[in-house]
């Protein structure tokens, strides 16, 4: 049964959601600009990026038709604004309150429009982040996502690419600066919980977080579409988008201009199939996706040292043993339990997960789990809303579970043996007019950064503002 604080928090987010609901006429729209993963950005009438408080506003926001005028020669610009008030109320480091915030450009450019070109097509943006404090580092002390844009204050460039499409659109080439977290091991479904970001396995595994928000580097992607409903994805990016050094890898390479080409190469792959996700398909949709990656460089083992002692032994060289390489295995999949009649792939009721391994030997995290259930076009009046429960499960390495016997062991001083981390999200998502949104959530954390002892519980709320 549940402690009286918590379901006074459970009261709370209710009662916020049902204001939500109360006070938005209007219904939560697809990801905003079309899908990048997929094909170009959806636009309406050519220059407005879909959903946009633009249309809400006189002239569409374009007294001048500056907008209208660069849309018909193939640019198309749009910018998103992301605030979050979150409050740790109850464990972690420290209770308090944080504002954050992410104003996010993007241009995209068709040169097909712009210079007959066809296929070819450019893609950059460019985050202004800013924030009074950072609820996972500061305040909750843990390993997993909590709110995925929380990242170091800084003006930064993000990706920039070119993109040419051929063999009658079934294949492309990407290549520029490039996030890996916008095409690999991602679940559209997933997108609307603040906890949904790059794996945590991913992101504590990899040097410097990974190719993944808010951090971008060098590399190409091909993708190919041999058969219909399947993709097979490529990509190569340098290994280490904010180069070695001490400290937080997103100060290192702090405004997005390091433009590393020369670390150990990250490699990684995805075959992704789907089946009944049109718009005119009415049975239940499905998408699959397998991938893996391998990165070529060097990683310290959590458990050895170098001469062959425990790095725990005080007598050892402790310095790590190292291994060459690394890698992972993950599946993603996005299944529909129930379509209503003429519901798109994301109405009715689905679930989502994402699993994952890696070796213990040289990594934090070896298995990590995440998935959730999502409702949406269920709420009378309210076609579009949507809300849900996600869950995060990370678990520690066997090497690290040794490692951290093994220290209590030489010094005799007894101290927390990391197991896993643990996180459960209550959110949702409605659309005041289309352009805003507002989203209130709720978080409990067990175990944050594997500490049995710890938990913490986090409420507040997510507005996102797009032009």
């Amino acid at each position: 049964m549940l402690c009286s604080p918590r379901r006074k928090l459970i009261r709370i987010f209710f009662g916020i959601t049902g204001v939500v609901l109360l006070g938005a006429p209007g219904a939560l729209a697809q990801a905003w600009w079309g899908s990048i993963q997929y094909g170009p950005p959806e636009v309406k009438d050519g220059f407005l990026p879909v959903p946009s408080i633009a249309t809400s506003l006189p002239q569409n926001g374009d007294p001048a038709g500056y907008r209208k005028w660069l849309g018909e020669r193939g640019v198309v610009y749009g910018l998103e604004y992301t605030n979050d008030v979150l409050a740790n109320v109850r464990g972690g480091l420290r209770t308090g309150t944080i504002n954050q915030g992410k104003l996010q450009g993007i241009l995209t450019v068709d040169f097909g429009k712009m210079a007959g070109w066809n296929g070819l097509t450019m893609f950059a943006n460019f985050f202004q982040i800013h924030n009074t404090g950072r609820i996972r580092r500061d305040y909750v002390g843990g390993i997993n996502t909590i709110a995925a844009i929380e990242a170091v204050p800084t003006t930064r460039l993000s990706e920039v690419w070119f993109e040419q499409s051929f063999a009658g659109d079934k294949a492309s080439l990407k290549a520029g600066q490039l996030a890996a977290d916008t095409e690999f091991f991602y679940s559209e479904l997933s997108q609307m919980f603040l906890q949904s970001d790059w794996p945590t396995i991913a992101a504590v595994n990899l040097p410097s977080g990974g190719a993944a928000y808010p951090l971008s580097t060098p590399g190409v992607r091909l993708k190919v579409q041999p058969i219909k409903n399947v993709w097979l994805k490529l990509a190569v990016l340098n290994g280490d988008p904010a180069g070695p050094g001490p400290g937080d890898e997103q100060l290192r390479n702090r405004y997005g201009l390091n433009f590393r080409v020369n670390d150990p190469p990250f490699v990684i792959g995805e075959v992704e199939f789907q089946h009944n996700n049109g718009t005119k398909d009415d049975g239940l949709a499905t998408t699959l996706k397998l991938g893996g990656w391998g990165h070529f460089g060097r990683f310290n083992d959590q458990r050895f040292a170098n001469d062959g002692t425990l790095l725990a032994n005080p007598l050892g060289s402790g310095v790590p043993l190292r291994h060459r390489g690394n890698n992972g295995l993950y599946a993603v999949i996005d299944q529909q339990l129930y379509r209503p009649k003429d519901g798109d792939s994301q109405s009715g009721i689905s679930i989502f997960s994402r699993m994952s391994l890696s070796p213990s030997d040289r990594n934090l995290v070896d298995r990590y789990f995440d998935g959730g259930i999502v409702f949406g076009g269920l709420i009378p009046k309210r076609p579009d809303d949507r809300f849900g429960v996600s869950v995060i499960y990370a678990k520690f390495s066997d090497s690290i579970r040794a490692f951290d016997q093994d220290k209590v062991l030489f010094t005799g001083v007894p101290g927390p043996i990391r197991g896993h981390e643990t996180n459960l999200e209550l959110t949702y998502v409605a659309q005041i007019v289309p352009g805003w949104l507002v989203q209130p959530n709720l978080q409990f954390i067990w175990h944050p950064s594997g500490d049995a002892t710890k938990y913490a519980t986090v409420v507040g709320a997510r507005s996102i503002w797009r032009y």
